[in-house]
């Protein structure tokens, strides 16, 4: 939602001119918005309309929408990145789900489940519906439980970014019946709001679980294909040349998504043109009555007939749309109709011909032996050492799906001050949505390469591989199912018949995967469980935090006031000692941007001091590679004499701190005060300045020569003591909330600033 701040004056780009408001402050507009307002007489409101320009960037969207060449290349680059997980299941799925050769009524009944998972699950669901619900196009379990906080209350915001984020909720009466009491219910109900807390947490807690599980699996399965070629090969090489591959992989990250994609999608298209070709080749040369198994009446006899087998054995058969929850979390880093045009023109009937092409092998095998190495046995004579290469590149890359949609979950989690800050970098100025986090790549690359070394083999990393996909695929119906009630406003019948179709498709899958639990998927559930723990540990601290710093948060009048004499005095509330003046100009760091900053409260009260020349100064991050100069910063006045307040609006390519930030922040404020139009003078630009004008000028100047300094505040955190029993555990909590934020980055570690300009006022603040 966009601030509703009172805006005194603004100065806002080069070209500006004065526009008086309905009470009498000055408001500065560009000259091409005062032309355009000038020529509405029952317009809005001028200073309405200078709000709305100064704060523009708040109600902007972060999605881009890409045309022709630009989505082509983008469904290129796709293809390189969330292809590469679901491209690859045609490796193994036949051999997980058959343990002998099959009968051929069941070989037609696993094709046709195949077929109508893909084609429900990923094409129907994911498609076509769960693309839809992104939030300002950032994908996963997460970004749809942040979508509904922008529609519903059921999440507290933080308050230094809270006026940056866009409330869109759906007036009451815009909504039917059905639909307004099912959001009156998840914003009256504490339950309902911790349960889908805990829904969005857990799914991205799982797909970075699976993250740790995709490469060790798909890079392990690779080098083992090596086997088909020379049997001697000892386990122990397999593991180490796995794992000098694996630390390859997450070497070249800091490349960044743009590069690793555009090198990684020739890999995978060829793969997926080699299985296209092998399927068809196949199906020509073997069985073609396998195309029998697109009608679903083949799929639904396999469970009459195998009954308790057939439901077991959909813990193989989920392999085949392994992934579905990484092309999701990856929207962010593409669009969703790059990931359209990619999966529905290309990946699709490429991994549909080559199953069919497998099933169409295998019925007429007379060795028995063609499922248990589905793709190898079944290429076309003379392509074996080129299919074994192009396998082993293609299983290599399939890890980049889980990498990536990694780090583009923690954004968002960071985001929603689910985890602490850590240095994240964007590494495209043309896809904004693209990230590398150093910290979470190496720990992943740790993590993946210790499970490689354990397991040492994909028969057992198998077993714990596939439950996590699931889970997250039925998480996702579940807020999706929200989403089209709440926001999209569908009919609530509407909803429900797509919630029972794809939550039954969903938990059949989940119930059988869950028999993997005892055998190894106990360990993605248990890491999945620990990274919820701590995501939502974390932001329990952050609330805490955000209620202690309350108490300093209020409006420059409530702590500074003027006598008649002008004397500066804190007021009553504070004690009401006089405050006496320090030459120089202080830059007080601020992060809400629309209150005194904590650290000023705190360095007022401490020496009943205040510099010369305060500036309140604020940044406002923007997802947009950079701001011209000309529209980056915002001046205003505050009540206190002679401080200001300056924000500035910047990209994240845009270097701002830097060690001439004090005399950036000076031009800006004498650019202000030469505009100021309570002068006399009848032009802003004019040379000659009023007296009161001149004066301030001076002030500035001489409060600069004397020195600038940077103020900073050190903020400690400690429990409140007292409590009974039951207050223990939220102290435990608390106490480890406080070992994570004092051992986590800290934001001066950013700065390029001169440090013998630096200042820190420390605090304590209980919670």
């Amino acid at each position: 939602m966009a601030d509703s701040i009172p805006i005194q004056r603004i100065q806002y780009g080069e070209e500006t001119n004065p526009v008086k408001s309905k009470n009498g402050s000055t408001v500065y507009a560009s000259a091409h918005d005062e032309h355009s307002l000038s020529e509405k007489n029952h317009g809005p409101d001028l200073e309405e309309r200078a709000v709305q320009l100064a704060n523009a960037d708040l109600n902007a969207k972060k999605k881009q929408t890409y045309t022709g060449w630009m989505l082509l290349w983008l469904a290129y680059q796709s293809t390189g990145v969330i292809y590469g997980d679901i491209g690859t299941s045609p490796l193994y799925v036949y051999s997980s789900t058959f343990t002998s050769q099959p009968s051929y009524d069941d070989l037609v009944g696993a094709l046709s489940i195949i077929i109508w998972t893909l084609t429900l699950m990923v094409t129907v669901k994911y498609m076509f519906i769960v693309l839809s619900a992104d939030d300002d196009g950032e994908g996963g379990t997460f970004a749809l439980y942040s979508l509904l906080a922008r529609y519903a209350h059921i999440v507290r915001r933080d308050p230094n970014v809270a006026g940056t984020v866009k409330m869109e909720r759906h007036l009451t009466n815009d909504l039917r019946p059905v639909n307004k009491g099912v959001r009156n219910f998840i914003e009256k109900s504490a339950t309902a709001r911790v349960v889908l807390k805990f829904l969005g947490v857990l799914g991205v807690s799982m797909v970075m679980s699976d993250g740790v599980l995709t490469p060790a699996q798909s890079v392990l399965g690779a080098i083992q294909g090596i086997e088909a070629a020379q049997p001697n090969i000892s386990s122990s090489t397999i593991v180490g040349v796995s794992c000098a591959i694996l630390i390859l992989l997450f070497a070249i990250q800091p490349f960044g998504t743009t590069k690793i994609a555009s090198s990684f999608a020739p890999i995978v298209m060829i793969w997926l043109l080699f299985n296209f070709c092998s399927g068809i080749y196949n199906l020509a040369m073997f069985d073609h009555s396998v195309l029998k198994a697109f009608s679903p009446y083949f799929a639904g006899a396999y469970f009459v007939r195998n009954r308790e087998d057939g439901w077991r054995s959909l813990g193989g058969l989920l392999l085949a749309f392994t992934g579905v929850e990484a092309l999701f979390a990856d929207l962010g880093a593409f669009s969703k109709r790059s990931i359209q045009l990619s999966w529905i023109c290309f990946a699709y009937p490429c991994l549909l011909m080559a199953y069919i092409g497998q099933a169409a092998y295998i019925s007429q095998d007379a060795t028995g032996q063609a499922y248990t190495n589905p793709f190898f046995n079944t290429v076309p004579p003379g392509t074996f050492y080129f299919s074994l290469v192009i396998a082993i590149l293609a299983a290599i890359v399939a890890s980049q799906a889980m990498i990536t949609g990694s780090f583009q979950l923690l954004a968002q989690i960071m985001r929603m001050s689910y985890f602490p800050h850590i240095k994240t970098v964007h590494t495209s100025k043309l896809f904004h949505g693209q990230v590398y986090m150093p910290l979470a790549n190496w720990l992943l690359m740790i993590g993946t390469v210790i499970v490689t070394a354990v397991y040492n083999n994909t028969t057992s990393l198998g077993n714990a591989y596939g439950v996590c996909v699931i889970f997250v695929t039925f998480i996702t119906t579940c807020l999706v199912s929200l989403v089209a009630i709440i926001i999209w406003r569908f009919n609530f019948l509407i909803v429900l018949f797509f919630f029972l179709v794809f939550g039954l498709l969903d938990g059949v899958y989940l119930s059988s995967a869950l028999t993997k639990i005892p055998t190894g998927a106990w360990l993605t559930i248990a890491l999945a469980a620990i990274l919820s723990c701590v995501f939502v540990l974390w932001r329990f601290g952050k609330e805490s935090q955000w209620v202690a710093e309350a108490e300093d948060r209020f409006q420059p009048d409530h702590l500074l006031t003027t006598s008649s004499t002008g004397e500066v005095k804190l007021t009553e509330t504070f004690g009401g000692m006089s405050v006496s003046k320090v030459n120089g100009v202080g830059i007080f760091f601020d992060k809400v941007g629309d209150m005194v900053p904590i650290v000023f409260t705190q360095f007022v009260r401490k020496f009943s001091a205040r510099p010369e020349i305060i500036i309140f100064f604020h940044m406002r991050p923007l997802s947009t590679p950079s701001i011209p100069e000309a529209e980056r910063y915002i001046v205003q006045r505050t009540t206190i004499p002679g401080c200001y307040r300056v924000t500035v609006r910047h990209g994240y390519a845009d270097d701002i701190v830097t060690p001439n930030l004090g005399r950036m922040i000076i031009e800006q404020l004498v650019l202000f005060i030469t505009r100021d139009t309570s002068s006399t003078t009848s032009s802003a630009s004019s040379a000659e300045h009023s007296p009161e004008i001149q004066r301030e000028l001076e002030v500035v100047s001489k409060a600069e020569q004397a020195q600038v300094v940077y103020v900073m505040g050190k903020e400690q955190m400690r429990i409140k003591t007292g409590g009974g029993v039951s207050s223990w555990g939220r102290r435990a909590v608390l106490w480890i909330f406080l070992w994570m934020r004092e051992n986590s980055r800290n934001k001066m570690a950013d700065m390029n600033i001169p440090f013998d300009q630096m200042v820190e006022v420390g605090f304590v603040k209980e919670i």
